[in-house]
C-alpha cells in the first residue's frame, strides 16, 4: 500500500468517525485534538524545537478559535461567556508561553481544559446526550 492510498484510507476514517458523532462527542474530539497538541507545544517548547512548537501551537490554536467560534452566545448565555472567557484567557497563556519559551502556562492550560474536557466527556455519555 502506497503512502498516498495510506493517506487517503486515513483521511476516509476521519471523515466517518467524524459525521458518525453527535455535537457533543465532536466537541470532545476536539478537547482530545487540543490537549494532544498542547501536549506536542509543551514537548517542543521543553526541547526548544522552535519549527515542532509553532506547528503544534498553530493546531491548538486553530482548535481553541474554532471551540471559540463555535459558542452560542443566545441559547447559552452565561455558560458561553464563560467559555468565552476561558479561551481567550488560554489563548493568552498560550501566547505568554510562546514568547517566554516557557512550557508552564502550557501546563496550566492544559490542566485547565482537561478537566473541561472530562466534564464534556460526562454530558455527552449521558443518556440524554446519545438520545438526541
Amino acid at each position: 500500500m502506497t503512502q498516498a492510498t495510506m493517506s487517503r484510507a486515513a483521511a476516509a476514517y476521519r471523515e466517518v468517525q467524524v459525521s458518525s458523532r453527535s455535537p457533543l462527542e465532536l466537541v470532545v474530539m476536539l478537547y482530545d485534538g487540543l490537549l494532544a497538541g498542547l501536549v506536542q507545544v509543551r514537548e517542543a517548547t521543553a526541547r526548544r524545537d522552535l519549527v515542532a512548537k509553532r506547528q503544534a501551537l498553530s493546531k491548538a490554536f486553530a482548535i481553541l478559535h474554532e471551540l471559540q467560534n463555535t459558542l452560542d452566545m443566545d441559547r447559552g448565555r452565561e455558560i458561553a461567556a464563560n467559555l468565552d472567557r476561558l479561551y481567550s484567557y488560554v489563548s493568552f497563556r498560550l501566547t505568554e508561553a510562546n514568547i517566554a519559551l516557557d512550557p508552564g502556562p502550557v501546563d496550566e492550560c492544559i490542566r485547565l481544559l482537561s478537566t473541561l474536557r472530562d466534564a464534556w466527556a460526562q454530558v455527552a455519555a449521558a443518556p440524554v446526550a446519545r438520545a438526541g
